[in-house]
């Protein structure tokens, strides 16, 4: 008999040319265990395993677009490169093979680089103004009109190769204080350009980004962006403090040409606006002002909240029911899982047959080891 778990996760979702078997996503981890930047067997058997056990949809960990500035890890795979890419294309087979979709996530980090970090120690770290997420100024170097073509031509180039590859979409991290947030948080964007000012200004980045991407690949190809309020070590944080405000920032996005929108919030559970009705979450507010397919994320399937320093904590499985009702009243479209996924990869597979009693609680293990 099948369970309600499966009845409303295990329905297929087409975004775009993407035909996906069900709601359930892998959220976007690093894990650094590619070196050189070169994802190899070991990760294409990592996706794939969760991929075999009923992960519809595989967002892969943030991956550095081809900008010297973009990261700050040799062992953080790389979206750029034969070998690299190679790698990608292997990934992207094994996934496909044990039959889920698969969509690479291109990411550049911005001002949160340290300075002197491989893979390139001579590139600068870069954001919109140069100000930290603390707010310090003078942290990096203030992007110039002739850099934020460079990078916007990245961001481009590295959808091109997706495609290429094969993969089934693309999503553009535009979260967690990294650079596409830069440009959308005030605290960080004080340009006085057409790249700053007024939160639609702000938005026009992104919007680059996702003009360029949709002009370097088919049209129906999956433009995927990942955005939050909160950043890192600054959970308070908010790109837009009412509804009315997200809609400002979200709808240019979705008009130059989104397919669906992650929108990541540390508790599913919350809501985004408190003092506003309905009491949707962060995912539901950006399907409610869009009108897009919205996918959900936030401490899915454990008690612990999510927070980068606790990344090492143990946090114990829990129900879901709250995140199917939300599901059922089509709050959003899909949900990804994070940690749950890293500590257990037939999480999926366990959920939608009913096995809840065989969920494998989360502990810093997953986190050193790629299994």
């Amino acid at each position: 008999m099948p369970t309600r778990a499966s009845q409303l996760l295990d329905r297929p979702l087409t975004l775009g040319s993407a035909k996906i078997p069900n709601r359930l996503a892998m959220a976007p981890m690093t894990r650094m265990h590619s070196p050189g930047g070169i994802p190899g067997p070991d990760v294409a058997a990592y996706y794939a395993r969760r991929a075999a056990a009923g992960t519809g949809l595989i967002i892969t960990e943030g991956t550095y677009v081809g900008h010297p500035s973009a990261g700050e890890s040799d062992n953080v795979p790389r979206f750029t490169g034969t070998e690299q890419l190679q790698g990608w294309g292997r990934v992207a087979d094994e996934v496909h093979a044990a039959g889920a979709a698969i969509m690479p996530q291109l990411w550049h980090i911005g001002i949160q680089r340290t300075a002197g970090s491989p893979p390139f120690p001579d590139a600068p770290s870069v954001g919109p103004s140069g100000i930290a997420l603390d707010g310090t100024t003078g942290a990096g170097t203030t992007l110039t009109l002739a850099d934020i073509d460079a990078l916007i031509a990245s961001f481009a180039e590295a959808a091109a190769h997706a495609e290429h590859l094969g993969f089934d979409g693309v999503e553009l991290h535009g979260a967690h204080g990294y650079l596409i947030d830069q440009f959308l948080w005030e605290r960080t964007n004080q340009r006085t350009d057409t790249y700053g000012g007024d939160p639609l200004s702000r938005t026009r980045f992104a919007a680059d980004i996702v003009e360029a991407v949709r002009e370097k690949v088919s049209a129906d190809f999956p433009v995927l962006l990942r955005f939050s309020q909160w950043k890192a070590g600054n959970y308070d944080a908010q790109i837009a403090p009412t509804p009315q405000e997200l809609d400002t920032v979200l709808t240019p996005l979705a008009r130059a040409g989104v397919t669906a929108f992650h929108a990541s919030g540390r508790r599913y559970w919350e809501p985004a606006f408190p003092e506003s009705d309905p009491g949707l979450n962060i995912a539901g507010w950006a399907k409610k002002v869009t009108g897009l397919p919205a996918i959900t994320v936030g401490s899915v399937g454990l008690d612990g909240v999510f927070a980068p320093d606790r990344l090492g904590r143990s946090a114990q499985v829990t129900g879901i029911d709250t995140l199917l009702d939300r599901l059922e009243a089509e709050e959003f479209d899909m949900v990804a899982v994070g940690r749950a996924l890293l500590a257990d990869p037939a999480w999926a597979q366990k959920v939608l047959t009913g096995r809840g009693d065989d969920l494998i609680a989360y502990t810093k293990d997953a986190v050193r080891t790629l299994h």
